[in-house]
């Protein structure tokens, strides 16, 4: 996640199409109207200093340039742009991924408003309780 949205890096896109990041670049530049801000961006200084600190297995090496990422609509683009059958069946894969990562977060914004009704329906009954036990105590005051 990065800016609220959901996005793949460029050169983790080009390991995926079995090209170099370059040769990705390179077909989404002379594209640059098919990717517009919403699509694609380029990370900041400081989100790929944030990414790297997430992702301490990987080796990132000495970056040349702040790396591109691709939203959701970014990818279905690339299937545009890299026109080969791998291109095809990555855009497929990554695509149905994508809806994976969508269908998990609704499982849980779901269970998230379960855990809050049943924390208002226990607090509810937690209040009775101690109104009850008010009402008992003033009825049957401790000797």
């Amino acid at each position: 996640m990065v800016r609220g949205k959901k996005v793949m890096l460029d050169r983790d896109l080009a390991q995926l199409y079995g090209v170099v990041t370059k040769v990705l670049l390179q077909s989404v530049k002379r594209n640059k109207r098919r990717f517009p801000e919403d699509f694609m961006f380029v990370l900041t200084t400081q989100e790929v200093t944030n990414l790297k600190s997430q992702i301490v297995t990987s080796s990132w090496g000495g970056l040349r340039y702040l790396p591109y990422v691709f939203t959701e609509q970014g990818v279905a683009m690339l299937s545009n742009v890299l026109n080969s059958e791998r291109a095809i069946q990555v855009n497929i894969a990554i695509l149905r991924a994508f809806e994976r990562i969508r269908e998990i977060l609704l499982t849980h914004k779901d269970l998230a408003a379960k855990i809050e009704a049943l924390e208002l329906k226990y607090n509810n009954h937690s209040m009775k309780f101690l109104e009850y036990d008010e009402h008992i105590t003033n009825i049957y005051p401790a000797s």
